[in-house]
């Protein structure tokens, strides 16, 4: 069993930058690959970026792709997300996951643990 609590979230204005955090806890962290989802309310939760248990290999969704970064810190048992250049099509709540497997992955249906949410709100 893994728990995961995200924090860093908040309100920015438009082209501004923030960065989540997702602290785990339980099982040994680098066991997981991680990743990050987001919803706005009255849509489907929506893939942002996963990355691999030892950080070697990422994958973006094209919408924030070179502006979000993900990376992980396997000896603080930490997740983040550097997001850059932020629009308001960002607003949405921001969920950390992790699944049973070392590789990355997009579907929501493939991770096994998954964070509370932070909300992150862009205004323009």
């Amino acid at each position: 069993q893994v728990q995961l609590v995200e924090s860093g979230g908040g309100l920015v204005q438009a082209g501004g930058s923030m960065r989540l955090s997702c602290a785990a806890s339980g099982r040994t962290f680098s066991n997981y690959a991680t990743g990050w989802f987001r919803q706005d309310p009255g849509k489907e939760r929506e893939f942002v970026a996963s990355i691999s248990w030892s950080g070697g290999s990422t994958s973006y969704a094209n919408s924030v792709k070179g502006r979000f970064t993900i990376s992980r810190d396997n000896a603080k048992n930490m997740l983040y997300l550097q997001m850059n250049s932020l629009k308001p099509e960002d607003t949405a709540v921001y969920y950390c996951a992790a699944r049973r497997s070392v590789i990355v992955a997009t579907a929501e249906s493939e991770y096994d643990y998954w964070g509370q949410g932070t909300q992150v709100t862009v205004s323009s």
